[in-house]
């Protein structure tokens, strides 16, 4: 009750009833505690009663027929909604609050606080796309739930074009009082590609610069990892549908190298590939 009638983010109303009761426990007039929340004598009492009758259980509750009125109907309201969920404004792609204020005859203030109660925000969209990928499951469970036995699983991407910037000047360290320093400009070497493989097990990643993203560097970086995993164990690489990770030259590769087992994730399902949280 103490923190209710000092709070600054309840209610008002729930606030001026807690302080008329604590007073109300001090002894304190009902005229006094009046004056003291800027209410009536009456409503003292009134809150009084209610609280003898049912404790704390109602406090912030409004009776019935009591309080403000709405300002507008309650089928305007709901008109309202309708038209924010099944229809969209002539020549826009989506309500403001001032456009459906102008369709309704209301204020803007009133619209968002309609959309705000019911949690409606029509000038976001989010979008999603369906895998049309007929092995959609028993890739999705696959690989990281059911690693097969001595084996690593890897999760594989490139990052393309990747600005190799270098500041003009040589950077300073932090140190007491200072902070650490850079020049604003810099300038540029190029651009390169990131190769990168992620154990799913470890969290450690095997990764290597590259000039370009053709098949050429894919089977650099494929040599790369068979140098980094351990001789006795099966290679398991979960990598998308682009066409380098399936030229001639890699399959051939890949059958020179029977541990290597390449795992296609699902059309449109990148985001099953783990790599994909740590590429920048």
């Amino acid at each position: 009750m103490v923190r209710l009638a000092r709070s600054r983010t309840a209610a008002h109303r729930e606030v001026q009833r807690a302080q008329a009761l604590l007073l109300a426990g001090q002894g304190i007039a009902n005229t006094r505690i009046a004056e003291a929340v800027g209410v009536t004598a009456v409503t003292v009492r009134a809150w009084r009663d209610r609280f003898s009758e049912h404790g704390l259980k109602d406090l912030g509750v409004v009776r019935e027929g009591r309080g403000r009125k709405p300002s507008i109907s309650a089928e305007t309201v709901e008109a309202i909604v309708h038209a924010t969920v099944h229809e969209k404004p002539r020549g826009e792609t989506h309500w403001s609050c001032r456009t459906m204020a102008k369709r309704f005859e209301v204020s803007s203030a009133t619209v968002q606080r309609i959309w705000s109660a019911r949690g409606l925000q029509p000038h976001r969209v989010a979008m999603f796309k369906l895998s049309n990928d007929p092995r959609f499951v028993e890739k999705l469970v696959g690989l990281y739930l059911n690693p097969p036995e001595k084996a690593v699983v890897l999760c594989m991407d490139e990052k393309s074009s990747v600005q190799a910037l270098d500041r003009t000047q040589p950077s300073l360290p932090m140190t007491k009082g200072r902070a650490g320093t850079m020049t604003h400009d810099y300038k540029r070497h190029g651009t390169t590609t990131l190769f990168a493989a992620l154990d799913v097990l470890t969290g450690q990643v095997i990764g290597q610069c590259l000039p370009r993203h053709r098949h050429e560097e894919f089977l650099v970086f494929l040599r790369r990892i068979n140098r980094s995993v351990p001789k006795g164990l099966a290679v398991h690489l979960i990598l998308d549908n682009y066409s380098t990770h399936k030229h001639p030259e890699v399959k051939s590769w890949l059958a020179k190298n029977p541990r290597f087992h390449l795992h296609f994730t699902p059309t449109s399902s990148s985001w099953l590939n783990l790599v994909e949280r740590w590429l920048p």
